[in-house]
């Protein structure tokens, strides 16, 4: 009985040995899963998984095959993912790619052939930098290239417009028609100035045999992108109608024999991601609900008056992140919650249940004590209900009180769903002993388009306010020490924690602001995406007669409450981030110090509006948490 005893004793301390929870370290050792595609017959999927390499400070990548049935994924060669190139023309003859092409001449070595060490850039307009790389004169170009021989054609030669778009489109910019004979490309034909101030992104369509081009999206001055056909040789694409406006709604625009058809104009949400069913009469798509991002389905009529219909298919506390293909009454999709990164999923599309495919984490994960993620809504100072959610700490004792962190997420329209981020990571934050409060507040889609575009020209209102109840709200639990409160995010979350730390009211112990926007007016002047301040902004800040700029430029300004500043305060700012530019985080970091506050600047002078090599992101983290532990 005895030795029965110790045997037990044993195992009982081994197993608590072996659970830990995530640390920073940890967390850039997850797998990190991306589909490829699956094989032509639809037997196979195709993936990646990506391992970042500390030590290196790099990331590696292995590629898999596995049988969409169900198995275990085989390692393969980067060349044998070839089976699934979808920029081979259908009769296999030619292959589509991208390269950069030399248009402009702008560097001093460029223009002057005697000057070859001279870096010098003259602009003569806008567009003269784009998120992290300024213009040098060369632009993304669509490619075929003839398999026999060799030869590629530019099919927009000449042109100084970007396809793939700048600076984050892919493959998924152009595609094949089924006839073998055109090309369909994004791109935005503006230059300069006008390439700044607009989002007008086209469908082109391109004749190989005349070389000719014609703009099928040209009635729309929003953004057009993602163009698919179906098995059946219908197109489809994505469309948003307003020039200007990034953000905003989404729909699915269906193009056959000429006529175009809006599937989800009636519905009062936005389409992320979409996918034609392999019977040509419904589209699966992906879309932001209740803060979550769920499958949905909508059929295609034809030319019928019948209105489309739209079905939500999936439901839980997770996020469908994409969609791979369709095979047997299933769909390959990828899925993650704010516990688990992204693995690949089968959904059953009568059963309408998911099974895994793709287990790459599992083991990691089962060493580790999980947080608890909670559904809340509170209603907000007008009477709206929000949803809220709330992370509590692994082995979770609410007889305990525990610090506190406010997230404000960025965007400011993006969702605050079930994503699984490898820097603002809950898991990883509640881990550390912090509960964390994470609103859906009002300029976040999910939850109608009416909500998601109330915080366009009304930053500083009611988004501020929905922090404040959110907060207030969770601070009322016994087991949230509301002495112990910290509001931290990135972009336009670091404006809202550089507008709460003005208007907090002794609220807050603590705040940290990644990239964000503390004077309006200088990153209206220095931003690279005009588009967007035009809009979110009202306009220019010396309209004196706008009333929107006006109030953006100055009500809604942080800069303009920071002698109330009087909370501890950490910046973080990226040396390329041109988005929100380096003096944004320079400034609230100078006031600070000027007025006696205590602060710090983590400068990181390679990176981007986000930080992407392997050590910084753990120096990051340090960072983070030796601040939260100085100061809350």
């Amino acid at each position: 009985m005895k030795r029965i005893f110790f045997v037990l004793t044993l195992m009982s301390a081994g197993l608590t040995y072996a659970q830990q929870t995530m640390t920073p370290e940890l967390l850039w050792q997850v797998k990190r899963v991306s589909p490829i595609g699956l094989s032509e017959n639809g037997n196979d999927l195709f993936y990646k998984v990506t391992l970042p390499n500390v030590e290196k400070n790099t990331s590696e990548t292995k590629y898999y095959k596995m049988p969409v049935s169900g198995g275990k994924g085989i390692e393969i060669s980067e060349e044998e993912v070839k089976a699934v190139d979808k920029n081979i023309s259908p009769d296999g003859n030619h292959k589509l790619f991208h390269k950069e092409v030399h248009l402009k001449d702008i560097k001093g070595s460029d223009i002057y052939k005697d000057l070859p060490q001279s870096d010098v850039y003259v602009y003569n307009s806008l567009d003269y930098r784009h998120w992290d790389t300024f213009n040098e004169g060369k632009f993304n170009h669509v490619f075929y290239k003839n398999l026999e021989t060799g030869a590629e054609v530019d099919i927009m030669e000449n042109e100084p417009y970007y396809s793939p778009q700048a600076p984050f489109g892919g493959s998924e910019d152009y595609i094949w028609a089924p006839d073998g004979e055109h090309i369909y490309y994004v791109s935005k034909k503006e230059e300069g100035t006008a390439y700044a101030t607009s989002t007008n992104t086209d469908i082109y369509k391109y004749n190989l045999k005349s070389g000719n081009t014609e703009n099928i999206t040209q009635d729309n001055k929003g953004y057009d992108t993602n163009p698919a056909f179906s098995d059946k040789g219908v197109l489809a694409y994505l469309q948003m109608k307003t020039e200007g406006y990034e953000a905003d709604k989404n729909d699915i625009i269906v193009l056959e024999n000429g006529i175009k058809r809006n599937l989800t104009t009636h519905w009062d949400e936005t389409v992320f991601s979409f996918k034609w069913a392999k019977n040509g009469k419904e589209i699966y798509f992906t879309a932001p609900t209740d803060g979550t991002i769920q499958l949905f389905k909508v059929d295609y009529p034809g030319r019928t008056k019948k209105m489309p219909h739209v079905e939500q298919l999936s439901d839980g506390q997770f996020d469908v992140t994409g969609i791979v293909g369709e095979v047997k009454g299933a769909l390959i999709v990828t899925r993650t919650d704010m516990n688990r990164a992204t693995e690949i999923f089968s959904f059953d599309l009568k059963k309408k249940n998911f099974t895994p495919l793709t287990q790459e984490n599992d083991e990691f994960y089962s060493k580790l004590d999980l947080p608890q993620v909670e559904k809340r809504y509170v209603t907000t100072k007008d009477g709206k209900r929000m949803l809220v959610w709330v992370i509590l700490p692994p082995n979770f004792d609410k007889s305990k009180k525990y610090p506190t962190l406010l997230y404000a997420q960025g965007g400011p329209q993006s969702p605050l769903s079930q994503f699984y981020s490898f820097r603002w990571n809950f898991q990883l934050m509640a881990s550390q002993g912090y509960i964390v409060v994470a609103p859906n507040r009002r300029g976040m889609p999910g939850h109608g388009v009416e909500w998601n575009a109330e915080i366009s020209k009304n930053w500083g209102a009611g988004a501020m306010q929905d922090y404040l109840d959110a907060i207030d709200a969770l601070s009322k639990e016994p087991y949230v020490d509301s002495d112990r409160l910290g509001a931290v995010g990135a972009s336009f979350g670091g404006y809202s924690v550089f507008w709460l730390a003005g208007n907090h009211n002794n609220r807050f112990k603590s705040f940290i602001s990644h990239n964000g926007v503390f004077d309006n007016r200088a990153m209206y002047g220095t931003t690279e995406e005009l588009f967007f301040v035009n809009h979110d902004m009202g306009g220019p800040y010396w309209e004196k007669d706008n009333a929107d700029a006006q109030k953006a430029f100055n009500e809604y300004n942080p800069i303009n409450y920071v002698a109330n500043w009087n909370t501890p305060i950490l910046i973080i700012q990226g040396g390329r981030d041109y988005r929100v530019p380096i003096e944004q985080g320079l400034g609230a970091f100078q006031a600070a110090q000027l007025q006696g506050i205590k602060s710090r600047l983590l400068y990181f002078p390679d990176e981007n509006h986000w930080i992407l090599t392997p050590q910084n992101a753990i120096a990051w983290q340090r960072q983070f948490f030796d601040w939260l532990k100085e100061t809350l």
